[in-house]
């Protein structure tokens, strides 16, 4: 007989140096779906079931995702009934290991139920990289980390784990599925979503304190901060070019109230020097911005880099475009140019500004391009009453279940109309057979007044300032009241957002895109939300669209910002649209305090060229 065995308190101890190894068990977790019993599978399904492929592994749960139409590729994890009751936890929590041979991008969705068009909803993301192995979290009632649709712990109808389209295989494993942490926990804010305006719009000068060890990275050289706060750069002789990474002291400076940054720079070496500086952010590089000549020994100078880039968007996968996002800057680079002599450079100041601003003379008057052009459709608001020959202001909702559209809140006065967004209780279109709310909306469009097919679509608008509002200017098919696909964006069709903004971008940046194929899983799009354009001196912005067959241009107070040229450009009518729902797809939440708020129009032309009037009917 073992020696344990014939002595209680020697068992006793070995049972226990035993337990202490094991990992503690910790009793605010509550697993959700056992991944290892072979009923796991019967409560997992494919979002796309041609394109995923679900099966059991040693380590869990195995997904497959082949390339295909869906936009959103994942797998549904659902209750052993109706719903979950995570009342008494905070969060969800899936353990992933990407099993594929390249990065992943995996999104949970935790849904309640209802209509989803309401956004019922709480989401997070994972980045992983091959074989790495994370624990994604999502929060009740936050959305990519920012407090959204409130959602309710006790009904969750399931957890859905997605990726995005992608044109090559994908795969990950689910090692276990969780509900876990206090009721109302928030999420940690991480370090890169903290969002700092710099003070008086200085990065870097007078009074703005440096921590070098936290805010300076200088490859290829030695970089430190002066008793009076500028940073210096020097190089050896023969090093290759070096770039000092110039970093906020906490998470990314928010620059959205600018466009663009002044660098003030001293040479202090003996030799000449062509310093270039470009501003960084996570999801992109803006462009090198460099003096027209070297600096000489002993020079100053002072360098303009913009945001926006000067190469105008062409299409998403040739790099095209503004990659930068001026809410969220990571750095500004500075680089001191190729391998020679020792270089010095002092940069002294930083500020965010807004450049100078030349608008062309053609704004409001006559379309970008020459042609015989005549004006087909115009309105000033002049008056106090809209005009009923051209707009209408009722019509489905589809934007925003939280509100709803009334005519008394498209207010015509002062040479202007305004589309406004209040809390005031009322029915749908003032009709009182159709659903009630407390978030009361305008809406203007033209459907069944007016449509054309290509032409040049102009209108000057002020953007409202209020968080958590999804103001956009845009044009949708109108096939005439006999088709039977009056709307539909395939067959031809297409919607054109010719400006979408979202309030928590700031001023001067909006969105530009382009559907087609329908909404569901044919559904294509492609467009830019980096538009980078700045108001004029009384806030307006005036944005344009010049459609031509197989080819949109795109227009920010007359500057081209963005061009498409494609043989499924729409080829059918289509009328004008202005909408203001809440929310959006990357915005804060709605304050009431800031409400009411208004989306101001002060005009709209039309034009049709000649030539394109005369070209005969889509097929």
């Amino acid at each position: 007989m073992p020696l344990s065995h014939r002595c209680p308190l020697l068992q006793f101890l070995l049972l226990f140096a035993v337990a202490a190894r094991l990992p503690a068990v910790d009793p605010t977790i509550r697993p959700l779906l056992d991944v290892h019993s072979p009923a796991a599978l019967a409560r997992v399904s494919a979002s796309d079931p041609g394109q995923t492929t679900i099966t059991q592994d040693p380590g869990g749960i195995a997904v497959t995702i082949k390339p295909g139409q869906g936009q959103y590729p994942g797998v549904a994890l659902k209750p052993d009934g109706a719903l979950w009751d995570l009342a008494l936890t905070g969060h969800v929590e899936a353990e992933l290991v990407n099993t594929g041979t390249s990065h992943l991008r995996l999104v949970m969705r935790i849904d309640n139920p209802g209509d989803w068009k309401v956004s019922p909803w709480s989401t997070a993301v994972l980045e992983l990289e091959p074989g790495a192995r994370g624990t994604l979290r999502v929060y009740y009632g936050y959305d990519w980390g920012r407090k959204a649709f409130p959602l309710d712990p006790a009904k969750v109808t399931q957890a859905f784990i997605f990726i995005d389209k992608s044109a090559e295989a994908r795969s990950f494993r689910l090692a276990g599925l969780a509900a876990a942490g206090p009721p109302g926990e928030q999420p940690p804010l991480p370090d890169e979503q903290l969002r700092v305006v710099p003070e008086h719009a200085l990065l870097l000068g007078e009074g703005v304190a440096i921590d070098a060890a936290k805010q300076l990275d200088a490859a290829g050289g030695h970089a430190n901060v002066t008793a009076s706060g500028a940073l210096e750069l020097d190089v050896a002789p023969g090093q290759t070019e070096c770039a000092l990474r110039f970093k906020p002291a906490l998470g990314r400076w928010n620059l959205r109230s600018w466009l663009a940054l002044r660098v003030q720079l001293r040479n202090r070496g003996s030799t000449a020097v062509q310093p270039r500086v470009r501003v960084v952010s996570d999801s992109g590089l803006g462009d090198w911005a460099q003096l027209p000549a070297p600096l000489a020994a002993g020079a100053e100078a002072e360098l303009e880099v913009p945001f926006a880039a000067a190469a105008v968007w062409r299409d998403e996968k040739d790099g095209s475009g503004s990659r930068f996002t001026s809410s969220a800057a990571a750095a500004v680079e500075i680089a001191t140019g190729p391998a020679g002599e020792a270089r010095s450079l002092t940069i002294t100041r930083i500020a965010a500004i807004l450049p100078a601003q030349r608008l062309p003379e053609w704004l409001g008057k006559r379309p970008p391009v020459p042609g015989a052009w005549s004006a087909t459709f115009s309105d000033d608001f002049t008056g106090t009453a809209l005009d009923a020959q051209k707009w209408s202001v009722q019509g489905p909702n589809y934007w925003d279940k939280a509100g709803h559209f009334s005519r008394d809140n498209v207010i015509v006065g002062d040479g202007v109309v305004r589309l406004r967004v209040q809390r005031k209780r009322g029915h749908h279109d003032d009709d009182p057979g159709k659903p009630e709310t407390d978030l009361s909306e305008g809406y203007l469009h033209t459907l069944g007044h007016f449509a054309q097919r290509y032409g040049y679509f102009e209108a000057r608008m002020k953007l409202p300032s209020a968080p958590g509002l999804w103001p956009a200017f845009w044009m949708m098919p109108d096939r005439g009241a006999a088709s039977s696909d009056r709307q539909g964006t395939g067959n031809l069709g297409m919607e054109f957002d010719i400006l979408e903004h979202l309030t928590g971008w700031g001023p001067n940046r909006y969105n530009i895109a382009m559907h087609w194929d329908g909404y569901g899983k044919e559904h294509q799009s492609t467009g830019s939300d980096r538009i980078y354009v700045q108001p004029d001196a009384e806030g307006y912005l005036v944005a344009g669209l010049l459609w031509e067959p197989g080819r949109l241009v795109y227009y920010g107070n007359g500057a081209e910002v963005l061009r498409w040229e494609n043989p499924r450009v729409a080829s059918v009518p289509a009328m004008l649209m202005f909408t203001m729902p809440t929310g959006g797809w990357d915005n804060t939440p709605l304050e009431d305090a800031r409400l009411p708020a208004d989306f101001i129009i002060d005009w709209v032309r039309v034009w049709q060229r000649k030539d394109l009037a005369e070209l005969p009917p889509s097929p």
